[in-house]
């Protein structure tokens, strides 16, 4: 297929609650990857440089014959402005830290059959906690939430972390949380997909999922496309997502075997619990684009398949303090056939 669509999904008005619209955004699909070219420029002896290589279509110029007399880079022996992503590995996730927003780019977990049968950690002995690896200038406070109408809602979910105390009390510093809609959301159609993340290894060994935030356009009164979103904190410190998203990929688990890819985005809203769960189904290169991110990049495309193809993409529907009990109970998660 020579064009693929990017849907993008954008939060409706708070009279429906949350209902799937569309952002488009059109681009040719590349049949190869294009290669990058890394050029190395030295100063000989004669003063000259060969030129900084030139996008495709254009003329290089000729070669220059003097020696620059300014140095812009020569600010690096102050410091390197940035931006610097803080890498997190713990037992149960990894993690990538946005300083600018106080929130994470992207989270990775992954989940077995053997992790989730384990019941090895109690939520009831975990605390949420600032993340001392992050500078305290741009770290997510406690304080923040407090009182911001907002959920310290989770990336790498404490259910999928039983295995251990240690995994559990992973997920509870404050760089795996961004601020989510409670009621509606993070505590029901949020949990629901969760859940759903849950079940898929009852058909699939192993299952890697990538979480994290989306701050989407939506077209104002103007015509005009922008972003906008809350910031909470006094002062202003963490912002609020518009969106989520999730890419999974569900493994069967054989060397060089197959895997199915799903990529979702939900709005940051209120959600009846009846919206089909493939109606945030998105193409993985939207999640790209919006994200900046990029995801399976090295999975031939042979080895792929879709996952909503493969099984019943689905949420089932259980009460959050019902669920709330069966986390620490180790109870069997429903299967998908």
């Amino acid at each position: 297929m020579s064009k693929v669509t990017f849907a993008v999904i954008a939060a409706a008005g708070a009279a429906t609650g949350a209902i799937a619209t569309a952002v488009l955004y059109g681009s040719r699909k590349q049949s190869t990857t294009p290669s990058t070219t890394t050029t190395t420029t030295t100063i000989g002896p004669t003063g000259t440089s060969p030129p900084p290589p030139m996008p495709y279509g254009q003329q290089a110029p000729p070669p220059r014959s003097i020696i620059p007399p300014v140095d812009p880079s020569g600010l690096f022996q102050y410091g390197f402005p940035g931006p610097v992503n803080d890498l997190r590995p713990a037992a149960s996730l990894t993690s990538s830290y946005d300083r600018r927003t106080r929130n994470p780019f992207w989270v990775a977990e992954h989940i077995t059959p053997t992790s989730l049968a384990m019941s090895n950690g109690d939520r009831k002995h975990s605390y949420f906690a600032e993340d001392t690896a992050i500078p305290e200038k741009f770290r997510g406070k406690l304080k923040d939430y407090f009182r911001s109408g907002y959920d310290r809602g989770h990336q790498v979910p404490a259910a999928d972390a039983k295995w251990s105390q240690e995994a559990m009390d992973d997920t509870f510093a404050l760089s795996n949380m961004c601020p989510q809609v409670g009621d509606g959301f993070n505590r029901d159609y949020w949990a629901h997909f969760e859940d759903f993340c849950r079940r898929l290894t009852g058909r699939y060994p192993s299952v890697r999922i990538v979480t994290g935030p989306l701050y989407l356009p939506r077209r104002g009164e103007d015509g005009k496309w922008k972003v906008s979103y809350e910031v909470i904190g006094n002062p202003p410190n963490i912002s609020v997502p518009t969106h989520f998203y999730k890419v999974i990929f569900a493994e069967d688990g054989l060397v060089g075997g197959n895997v199915a890819l799903g990529a979702f985005v939900l709005p940051n809203a209120v959600i009846p619990n009846d919206k089909p769960l493939k109606d945030f189904e998105v193409p993985i290169e939207a999640v790209e684009r919006a994200s900046g991110l990029e995801f399976a990049t090295k999975l031939p495309s042979t080895r792929t398949k879709k996952l909503c193809q493969e099984i019943p993409c689905s949420i089932l529907v259980k009460e959050y303090k019902d669920r709330q009990r069966s986390f620490g109970k180790g109870q069997q998660q429903p299967q998908l056939r």
